[in-house]
C-alpha cells in the first residue's frame, strides 16, 4: 500500500472531532510515507486532510472533475492534480491510483464512493482493502445496516468482512496494511486470473 485513497466531506460537519480526525489521518499518512489520493478539493474535510499531509512534507494527488475545478473548490497546492471530465472518470482514476480506501465522515458522495469500491471488492474487480474511520461513531448506523443485511441474507458474511472500521487512526492503518481478502474471495480472484 503506497497510496491511500480517502473519501470525505466537502463540509466540516457539525462536530469539531471530524476535522480533528481528518488532520490526524493526514498526519499519519505523511508519517508512514504514504501518498494521499483524494477528490482534489480545498474545502471541508477534504481540504483539512490534504493540508495535513502537505504540511508534513507528504505527497497529495487530487482528482477532480472539470465542473468542480473552480477557484473556490480546487486545491491549488497539491503535489499532483488530475482534472477529468466526469465523476465516473474521477472515481475510476482514484481507484486505479490507490492501494487501499478509507472513508472519513461525509455525505452522499462519500457514501456512494465507499459503496462502489466495496462492491468492486465483493465482485473481485479489485482486492484492495476498504475502511471507515468511524469518528464519533458517525458510521455506526451504516455498520448496523450492513450487519442487518447479513442477517437478512442480502450480504454474505465474507463480503461484510471486506469493510474494516474503527475510530483509531493508527490501528485502522495497521489493519489496512495487514489486510488479506477472505479465503473464499481470494480463491475466486485466483480463478479469474487463470
Amino acid at each position: 500500500m503506497k497510496r491511500l485513497c480517502v473519501f470525505c466531506g466537502s463540509s466540516t460537519g457539525a462536530r469539531p472531532e471530524y476535522a480533528a480526525a481528518a488532520r490526524e489521518l493526514g498526519a499519519a499518512i505523511a508519517a508512514r510515507g504514504l501518498e494521499l489520493v483524494y477528490g482534489g478539493g480545498s474545502v471541508g474535510l477534504m481540504g483539512i486532510l490534504a493540508d495535513a499531509v502537505l504540511e508534513r512534507g507528504g505527497r497529495v494527488t487530487g482528482v477532480i472533475p472539470r465542473a468542480l475545478a473552480t477557484r473556490e473548490l480546487l486545491h491549488t497546492g497539491l503535489s499532483d492534480l488530475h482534472v477529468v471530465a466526469t465523476m465516473h472518470e474521477r472515481k475510476a482514476l482514484m481507484a486505479e491510483l490507490a492501494g487501499a480506501f478509507v472513508a472519513l465522515p461525509g455525505g452522499l458522495g462519500t457514501f456512494e464512493e465507499l459503496c462502489e469500491v466495496l462492491t468492486w471488492a465483493q465482485l473481485g474487480i479489485h482486492a484492495k482493502p476498504c475502511a471507515l474511520l468511524n469518528a464519533c461513531g458517525y458510521y455506526d448506523p451504516l455498520l448496523a445496516l450492513l450487519d442487518r443485511a447479513v442477517e437478512e441474507g442480502f450480504v454474505r458474511a465474507q463480503h461484510r468482512a471486506l469493510l474494516i472500521a474503527g475510530p483509531d487512526v493508527g490501528r485502522l492503518l495497521a489493519r489496512l496494511e495487514s489486510f488479506r481478502p477472505p479465503e473464499r474471495l481470494e480463491k475466486w480472484l485466483d480463478l479469474r486470473e487463470t
